[in-house]
């Protein structure tokens, strides 16, 4: 073809787009065309002989306009906010699940703190943002930090909910690893990676260990992990990252992970415990910039990044309350007279522990002292947990004296976080130095606990027989499901002989336990096993909403632990009453600590309306509160009363500065029970796949409808078989595949949508169903505003009937018309009369342009002024800091070069706003209605 002019419009086969030459060079008679491609947004050096002229380009076709009006619906809906991972996903997400998605995706900066109260299900939330940013294009590597005993309920849960495939990465298997991967950098070797939070903390220091292992250890750990190029970080319980400095190791974690992709999900039920200096720490991770220093924390600069529901505000899709009630019980434990032994061996025990546990203080020994409180806790167990326990000690103390040993290594940090058996497991391997007489002591209480086994079962198990045979009675269901906790695994194992021996079907559940093994103790619960017994590492991360009687067979002395044990079947979903039954010796001192305790604590919490004990009790400090009052009620009973309520006391002021403090994450507001199901009806899936099988069908591809499936072929060649586009479809043939936006193909249909030229043929089509009276012209516009950092854009569809007038709604049904039913075409206008069309346009698109341009500038600017309002603050914060530096000198350099940073700032932000606007044109038609032959 001939080109007349640079600015002309022509039809690329090669590329299989139109495109606009913008240079023409003839060279020993071969002429070259340098071209745009707009759906490429790229410039190519064509020959003119190989362009066509815009008559040739698809867009005339019933297929093309049927691509183009669909793609362009595609793509408004992914400017207005449509959340696509509810429509694309298996999970039916709960009202409050659809604000939190709504909320996070409603900014370009997805950085969030997760703060919804307990049982919410935040792992939900975080895997629907993240399916969202996915759908979207904008993330593609996705990092999960969290405690140990959590790693495999994310894996779990992230395949069964969305199914997305994660690696557990635990870095003291990275040898192993080595020897099947090749990448350097381990965290590069899957894109979307689970591992445990203290695996990965950078260290100072390890005693023996010289500068250069440090330095190996923290590279392969936490430098490799941080520059591993991920988009989104998410981390679980995230209120442990605050630490009590900034110079804690998870704290200088979360500082690594903050930095280390642009998206980040902070994770909390109770990310402000009262600290207000941990609860900074925490949320500058989420923006740094915003919160400087301590006093930035308000209830107005807090509330725009966290996203918080409370479990008395939860509803259903029905708009009902979404928990049941619970009823908890104190179940005392007689000893009867053939307990006799079992009772002196606890007397015994527990004088072993006061006279061991002061003299471990007096020596400074604390960790001989955690021994000496785990005999107690041990003892209330059951014999066995005691008896073997005593076994293992004595074996230790009969170990040569060099092999003895002062201090487990272990952090504190991890020390709090281990369940009573893992603790029982670290003092144990690490062979503490003997008291004064111990091994004497030892072995007198090991002959104890052997002759109180042999004389049959212990008083609490008869308890929990006689329990199980109540239970059933009073919920007429011989059947009924029961889940035992216990601290240790000895009782776990006592406990399932006593239970199968008289015909139970009974599973076991503790913290060595892989995720597939877990996975199969959980369904066998869920379908045969009536008695499922766990320990506390076993119980981390179930979901047994089937079940709704917890029996707390020895209770944890930190009230959390017995909140998030009963939390395993107190979840989203339990359709019964939750019924809490908690085992206690009678006459003993855990006996008197619990009654009383339970007693005053629920009148501190009727005070403050607070629902449980963990609303208020998530702590560190709360746990040592407890330990610290089980102790002291062993070494002095005398004294019970009075230090109950001292700690009381400390609860109270705690529950003051719990409710003041969850008043800075911001108001709650209420929940929508239409929204979800509004989502879910939404025909994105229909139009996507509309626009998929139109463009294939347009362009040379192949689209064939097999069995209710499409077998797709690109026009490259590639191949697809056995296609749905909907998650119904999916869910009802497993067997097909799941086609959606997160297909980098599909999206950029959608994405790079083609101009319409002038001077193409404008096709004259009619639709079924079209009011004889309508005619003029249809199009689609894509109104965009480009800045140095944003882009933005919407579809604006317009019909200008031939008497002159713009008609709104009628644009709008023309396009809902074309993204169902395929059009007639009639004929096509001529070359002349299309642009005379085209230039008719011109001026109704830009006035009513105009009004989409104006919004798209007024979220631009406020944009801008969020950023320039925290930076401004940031600035204030830190130039107050320098001010309070002594020697002249220094002060007046650094506030020298503050200014210069500020005033760069301020350039950058000149520059942001400028605003280069944009109109182009997409599709033109002439539409004209009623019956024609």
């Amino acid at each position: 073809m001939g080109v007349d002019h640079l600015g002309d419009w022509c039809y690329s086969p090669e590329h299989g787009e139109l495109c606009r030459v913008i240079e023409t060079q003839t060279l020993w008679g071969e002429t070259v065309c340098r071209v745009w491609l707009p759906g490429k947004d790229a410039v190519v050096r064509v020959p003119a002989a190989r362009l066509r002229p815009v008559q040739e380009a698809s867009v005339g076709t019933v297929d093309g306009i049927a691509y183009l009006a669909a793609a362009a619906r595609v793509a408004d809906a992914l400017t207005q906010d449509v959340l696509l991972a509810p429509i694309e996903s298996s999970v039916i997400p709960l009202p409050h699940q659809i604000r939190a998605l709504s909320r996070a995706v409603s900014n370009d900066r997805v950085r969030y703190l997760l703060a919804d109260e307990v049982g919410l299900g935040k792992t939900i939330e975080a895997g629907l943002i993240m399916r969202e940013l996915k759908l979207r294009g904008l993330v593609r590597r996705t990092l999960v930090i969290a405690p140990k005993g959590l790693v495999t309920q994310w894996v779990a849960e992230m395949r069964t909910h969305f199914g997305e495939e994660f690696r557990l990465l635990i870095p003291s298997d990275f040898s192993a690893y080595r020897r099947i991967a090749q990448e350097d950098n381990l965290w590069q070797s899957h894109p979307q990676v689970v591992c445990p939070m203290d695996s990965v903390k950078p260290l100072d220091g390890r005693r023996g260990w010289s500068r250069e292992q440090v330095a190996e250890y923290n590279r392969e750990r936490f430098e490799d992990l941080i520059s591993a190029g991920w988009d989104l970080v998410i981390v679980d319980e995230a209120h442990r990252l605050g630490g009590s400095t900034d110079q804690v190791a998870r704290y200088k974690l979360g500082q690594g992970l903050a930095e280390a992709a642009p998206y980040l999900l902070l994770l909390s039920a109770t990310p402000h415990q009262g600290k207000t200096d941990a609860f900074h720490r925490l949320i500058s991770l989420v923006d740094a910039q915003a919160f400087p220093d301590v006093s930035s924390v308000t209830k107005e600069r807090v509330q725009p990044y966290v996203i918080r529901t409370e479990k008395r505000r939860a509803i259903d899709a029905e708009g009902k309350p979404l928990f049941k009630p619970r009823r908890t019980e104190l179940a005392p434990v007689s000893w009867e007279d053939r307990h006799r032994d079992q009772r002196l061996l606890y007397e015994a025990v527990t004088e072993y522990v006061r006279e061991g546990y002061n003299q471990a203080m007096r020596e400074k020994r604390s960790y001989i002292g955690f021994l000496m409180i785990l005999m107690q806790r041990l003892v209330v167990s059951s014999t066995r947990a005691i008896r073997t326990t005593l076994e293992r000690r004595l074996e230790a103390l009969e170990a040569p004296q060099e092999q003895l040993t002062l201090f487990p290594m272990v952090s504190e940090e991890e020390w709090a976080d281990l369940d009573g058996q893992e603790q029982m497991d670290t003092l144990l391997k690490t062979r503490l130095e003997a008291l004064t007489n111990e091994r004497a002591e030892v072995k007198l209480l090991l002959e104890a606990a052997k002759r109180c086994e042999s004389q049959g079962p212990d008083a609490k198990a008869e308890a929990l027989l006689d329990w199980i045979y109540r239970l059933q009675a009073e919920k007429g269901d011989p059947d009924l499901k029961v889940l035992v906790f216990t601290e240790f695994v000895p009782t776990q194992e006592m406990l399932y002989e006593f239970l199968t021996e008289r015909g139970f079907e009974v599973v076991c559940l503790n913290g060595s336990m892989d995720l597939e093994e877990r996975k199969r103790v959980q369904d066998t619960f869920a379908k045969d096993a009536r008695i499922l017994i766990s320990t506390d590492a076993g119980g981390e991360g179930l979901n047994l909403q089937f079940c709704h009687v917890v029996i707390n067979y020895d209770i944890p002395w930190n009230p959390m632990r017995l909140e998030q044990r009963i939390g395993r079947v107190d979840r989203i979903g339990q359709t019964h009453t939750v019924r809490a039954i908690n085992f206690v010796f009678e006459d003993s001192v855990e006996h008197r600590v619990c009654e009383v305790l339970e007693e005053k604590l629920a009148v501190i919490f009727e005070e403050f309306g607070i629902d449980k004990t963990g609303d208020v009790l998530d702590s560190a400090q709360a746990g040592q509160i407890f330990d610290d009052l089980y102790v002291e009620a062993i070494l002095n009973p005398d004294v019970v009363e009075t230090k109950v309520d001292e700690v009381l006391k400390s609860i109270q002021e705690q529950a003051r500065e719990s409710r003041q403090s969850v008043s800075v994450l911001g108001s709650v507001e209420d929940l929508d029970p239409g929204e979800a199901q509004r989502l879910l009806a939404h025909p994105l899936p229909h139009w996507v796949e509309r626009m998929t099988v139109s463009y294939l069908q347009a362009h040379g591809g192949k689209a064939e409808r097999k069995n209710g499936a499409w077998d797709l072929t690109w026009p490259g060649g590639e191949q697809l078989s056995n296609v749905v586009f909907t998650s119904k479809e999916a869910a009802e043939r497993p067997l097909s595949r799941h086609v959606t936006l997160e297909n980098p193909k599909v999206r950029g249909l959608a994405m790079r949508l083609p101009p319409f030229a002038p001077g193409q043929p404008v096709p004259v089509i009619t639709l079924p169903g079209l009011a004889q009276e309508i005619m003029g012209f249809w199009s689609l516009w894509r109104i965009s505003i480009s800045t140095a950092d944003w882009n933005r854009r919407r579809i604006m569809p317009l019909f200008l009937a031939d008497d002159g007038r713009v008609f709104a709604p009628t644009a709008r049904h023309i396009w809902d018309q074309l993204v169902v039913t395929k059009p007639t075409i009639l004929r096509h206008l001529d070359v002349e009369t299309s642009h005379q069309a085209f230039e008719q346009l011109l001026e109704p698109a830009e006035r009513q342009g105009k009004t989409i341009y104006d919004e798209l500038v007024q979220a631009h600017r406020e944009r801008l002024a969020r950023e320039r309002e925290k930076g401004e603050y940031a600035f204030a914060a830190r130039r107050r800091a320098i001010e309070r530096i002594g020697l002249p000198q220094v002060r007046n350099h650094r506030l020298s070069l503050l200014e210069q940073e500020e005033e760069r700032f301020h350039e950058q932000l000149e520059r942001r706003a400028q605003i280069l606007p944009e109109m182009a044109p997409l599709l033109l038609v002439r539409v004209e209605g009623g019956t024609h032959g």
